[in-house]
C-alpha cells in the first residue's frame, strides 16, 4: 500500500482520528449548506445542443443571423386538433383563440401568424389534409432560460385551455415546446430517485446482513457525501458550470452505489479483523491497509474514465466531465476517510445482532467453496462455456438502431410528444422542423440565379416541397432576399422525419452538391435536421475516440495496480466482452420484451464509460485477494482461496449496485430507462459470469503466466 494513502487510513481509522474525520465531514457538509444553493437550481438552465461552434449547421445558423436578422426566435408550434372535419365555424374559433393569444401580450412572445386577421378562404393553408387539424407558428424570444420558456410556454397553455371549444384540443410543440416539457419532467424527479435509492439499498442491506447498523451506516456516510458533492456542485453551477439534469439524477445513482460498494469491501475485511484483535481501531487500520489502495484505485479508475470526456467534441458528453469528476472526488475521500471512521467508532457494536468475537471462526462460504472448487477443477468446460455466452450476446450489436428523436424519449402523456405524433401524422413529417437554406455570394444574387437555385432544389430527392413555391418565387423574388441583396432565403419541407438517419442523409447529400446549387457562392443549410446530421458524426467520433482512450488508460492503470504485463490485458479484454454482451442483449430484450425499436445514441457511450470503469473495480477487489493469497499457496488453491473470500461481498455489492442503477427505469425518459437498465444488466454479467467464472479460469489457464512478472508458486 502506498505510505501517503496508509497514512490517511490510519489515522481514519485511529481513535482521535476517527471523531476529528467524522468532525470534519459534518462542518464542511453544514457550510457549504450556508453558502451554497442545490445543484437542481442551476440545472437544465443550459440552452444550445452541445454542438461546437465549428459545425456547418451553427455556421449556417450564422449565416442567417448574418443576413436576416429579424428571423431570429425560439420556434413553437400549437396545433389544433379534432375528431371531425373543421368547418368554418371551427375556423373562426381559431381566429378567435389566436386573437386572445395577441391581446394577452404574454412576455417572451415575439410572433404569433396573424391568422385572426386573415380571410377563413386563406386559412386552408394551415389545415391538414383530412381537414381535422390546424397548424400555428409562434415565435419567442430567442437564447431564454429553460424556465423562461416553461413559463411562456404555461402561459399559452392557460389562454388555450380558457378559449378552446370544447370538442377542440390544442398541443404546444416544437423547440420551446419540448423545452417547457424538459424541465417539467425533471420537476420532482431528482427526489423520487433519490428516496428511492436511499429506500432500496436499506432494504438490500438489510436482507443480505441482518444488522440494521450495517443498513444504516453505509447510508449515513451517503447522505453526508451526497450534501457536500450537491452543494459543491451548486457552487461550481453558480460560476457558470453547465449542469444537466440527466447528469443530476446518474450522478446520485453512481454515488450510492460506490459508496455502499466501498462500505461492503470495509466491513467484510473488518469483520475478520475483529475476529483476530480486541481493539476495534487497530482492527479498522488493519482491514483500510488490505482494502484501502483497492477503493481508492478502483475509485480513481472512474475519475480517469470520466476526465477522458473532456476529449470529447460533443458537449453533452464533455459536461460529464467535471460535474463527475468534482463527484468522484468527494467520494473517493468518502470512501478511504468517512466510511473507516464511522465503522470504527461503531466497532463490533455495527454488526449486531451478529457480534464478531475473538477467535471466532470465519464463515465458511459454502456456495462459493463449492463454486471456486467447480472452476478451478474445469477452468476450460467453465470459461469456454461463459466466452461463448457473451460473444453470442455480443453479435446482437450490429443489429442495433440509434435514435436521434429526443422526443421519443419523453412519456405519451406530454403535451410535445403528442403534439409532434399529431403533425407527423396530419402533416407532412417534415413539416414539424423545417430547413432554413440561405444562398449567399458576393456580389447581389439576380432573379434568374434565385428561380435557378430553387428550382433544382425543389427536384432534389428527399425534399417535399419548398417554401414558397416555385411559382410564388418567379412571380416576386423580392420576398426571399436579404436587405443588402447579396443573399436569398428559403425553406425546405422534407419527406422523411426531421430527426431520421433518412433525413439526415439527404442534408448531407444536399451539402455535397452546393456547387451545383450556385456558382461563385455558398449554400448553408440550417435547422433541426441539420444539426443532428452534425451530431451524427460528432457522435461516432466521440464514441471511437473515447473508447479507445479509457480503454488505453485502463490498459495502463491494470499494469500499475497488478504490477503485472499479462494481467492488465485480459482483465481489460473481459470487461469489454462484458460490456458489449450487456449492451447486445439489452437490445434484443428491448427489441423483443418490450418492444423498442432503437436506442438512443447517446446510450453506447454512457454506458461504456460507467460498465468499463465499474467493472474494474470487482476485478481489482478479486485479483488483489488472489495475488495476497499467492504470497502463502499455490496458484489453484489461492484462486479457490481469493474467490470463496471475496465472493459473497463482490456478489453482495453487485446486487446492490445493479439494483440502484435499475432505479433509473422508474425515472420517466426512456434514454435512462435503458441507460439503468444497461448499466444494471451488465454489472450483473460482470459480477456473476466475469468476475467469479472467467477471469480465475483464464488466470488457471495461463497458470504461472497470468500474473507474469511476478513469481507464483
Amino acid at each position: 500500500m502506498w505510505k501517503w494513502l496508509q497514512r490517511i487510513t490510519d489515522f481514519a481509522s485511529s481513535k482521535k482520528g476517527a471523531k476529528v474525520i467524522v468532525i470534519s465531514w459534518i462542518v464542511a457538509m453544514l457550510v457549504l449548506t450556508g453558502i451554497s444553493k442545490p445543484a437542481k437550481k442551476y440545472a437544465n438552465n443550459v440552452s444550445g445542443d452541445g454542438i461546437p461552434e465549428s459545425a456547418a449547421s451553427i455556421q449556417a445558423e450564422k449565416q442567417v443571423e448574418k443576413y436576416f436578422p429579424n428571423d431570429k426566435g425560439l420556434p413553437a408550434i400549437i396545433i389544433f386538433h379534432q375528431k371531425e372535419e373543421m368547418k368554418e365555424e371551427q375556423l373562426h374559433s381559431i381566429q378567435e383563440v389566436t386573437k386572445q393569444l395577441q391581446a394577452k401580450k404574454i412576455e417572451h412572445v415575439e410572433k404569433i401568424i396573424p391568422v385572426s386577421e386573415m380571410p377563413v378562404q386563406m386559412l386552408n393553408g394551415f389545415v391538414s389534409e383530412d381537414k381535422t387539424s390546424f397548424i400555428l407558428p409562434v415565435t419567442m424570444t430567442s437564447n431564454l432560460e429553460v424556465e423562461e420558456i416553461h413559463n411562456t410556454v404555461k402561459e399559452m397553455k392557460n389562454v388555450l385551455k380558457q378559449e378552446l371549444p370544447t370538442n377542440m384540443e390544442a398541443k404546444i410543440t416544437g423547440p420551446a415546446g419540448i423545452a417547457a416539457d424538459t424541465l417539467e419532467i425533471f420537476k420532482n424527479a431528482d427526489l423520487v430517485l433519490l428516496f428511492s435509492t436511499i429506500g432500496l439499498i436499506f432494504i438490500l442491506l438489510i436482507v443480505i446482513y441482518r444488522s440494521p447498523l450495517l443498513a444504516i451506516i453505509p447510508l449515513i456516510a451517503a447522505i453526508i457525501v451526497y450534501q457536500m458533492i450537491d452543494r459543491s456542485l451548486g457552487l461550481f453551477g453558480k460560476w457558470g458550470l453547465e449542469i444537466k439534469s440527466q447528469s443530476l439524477s446518474i450522478m446520485s445513482i453512481l454515488l450510492f452505489a460506490a459508496l455502499t460498494d466501498y462500505a461492503l469491501f470495509i466491513f467484510a475485511r473488518y469483520k475478520e479483523e475483529l475476529q483476530k484483535r480486541e481493539d476495534k481501531y487497530e482492527s479498522m487500520k488493519q482491514a483500510m491497509r488490505k482494502v484501502g489502495e483497492p477503493i481508492f484505485f478502483s475509485g480513481s479508475t472512474v475519475l480517469a474514465s470520466m476526465f477522458m470526456l473532456f476529449f470529447a467534441v460533443y458537449n453533452g458528453y464533455r459536461n460529464f466531465a467535471p460535474l463527475f469528476s468534482v463527484a468522484l472526488v468527494v467520494i473517493i475521500l468518502g470512501g478511504i476517510t468517512l466510511l473507516p471512521a464511522l465503522f470504527a467508532l461503531f466497532g463490533r457494536k455495527a454488526f449486531w445482532p451478529f457480534i464478531p468475537k475473538v477467535g471466532q471462526r470465519q464463515e465458511k462460504h459454502v456456495i462459493w467453496r463449492k463454486v471456486s472448487h467447480i472452476v478451478v477443477r474445469k477452468p476450460y468446460i467453465v470459461g469456454g462455456a461463459v466466452a461463448i455466452f457473451l460473444v453470442i450476446c455480443s453479435l446482437n450489436l450490429f443489429q442495433i438502431q440509434y435514435s436521434f428523436n429526443l422526443l421519443k424519449s419523453f412519456p405519451e402523456n406530454l403535451q410535445s410528444r403528442q403534439g409532434y405524433e399529431l403533425i407527423e401524422q396530419k402533416y407532412s413529417p417534415g413539416q414539424l422542423a423545417p430547413i432554413t437554406v440561405v444562398m449567399a455570394k458576393e456580389e447581389k444574387v439576380t432573379d434568374e440565379e434565385i428561380v435557378q437555385f430553387v428550382g433544382k432544389l425543389a427536384v432534389q430527392k428527399g425534399i417535399e416541397r419548398v417554401n414558397p413555391s416555385l411559382e410564388a418565387i418567379q412571380k416576386n423574388t423580392n420576398q426571399l432576399r436579404s436587405k443588402d441583396g447579396k443573399a436569398a432565403k428559403v425553406q425546405l419541407i422534407l419527406k422523411d422525419q426531421p430527426y431520421s438517419l433518412q433525413a439526415m442523409d439527404t442534408i448531407q447529400f444536399l451539402q455535397q452538391k452546393e456547387n451545383e446549387f450556385v456558382k461563385n457562392g455558398h449554400v448553408y443549410f440550417s435547422g433541426e435536421t441539420a444539426k443532428q446530421a452534425d451530431l451524427y458524426q460528432i457522435n461516432n467520433h466521440d464514441t471511437t475516440c473515447i473508447v479507445v482512450l479509457i480503454s488505453i488508460l485502463i490498459l495502463i492503470l491494470l499494469g500499475i495496480q497488478t504490477k503485472s504485463w499479462i494481467a492488465p490485458i485480459y482483465m481489460i479484454g473481459t470487461i469489454l466482452l462484458s460490456y458489449c454482451a450487456a449492451l447486445g442483449l439489452s437490445m434484443f430484450l428491448f427489441e423483443h420484451i418490450f418492444g423498442y425499436k432503437d436506442m438512443s445514441y447517446r446510450i453506447p457511450l454512457y454506458t461504456f464509460v460507467f460498465l468499463v470503469a465499474l467493472g474494474v473495480d470487482y476485478n481489482i477487489m478479486l485479483v488483489s485477494r488472489i495475488k495476497e493469497e499467492t504470497a502463502k499457496h499455490p496458484l489453484q488453491v489461492a484462486i479457490e482461496n481469493g474467490l470463496t473470500a471475496t465472493g459473497g461481498v463482490i456478489s453482495s455489492a453487485g446486487i446492490i449496485l445493479a439494483a440502484t442503477f435499475a432505479v433509473l427505469t422508474t425515472q420517466p425518459l426512456l434514454e435512462l430507462f435503458m441507460f439503468g437498465f444497461v448499466v444494471a444488466l451488465g454489472v450483473i454479467v460482470d459480477t456473476f459470469l466475469v468476475r467469479t467464472l472467467l477471469v480465475p479460469a483464464i488466470m488457471l489457464i495461463l497458470k504461472k503466466w497470468s500474473l507474469w512478472p511476478q513469481k507464483i508458486k
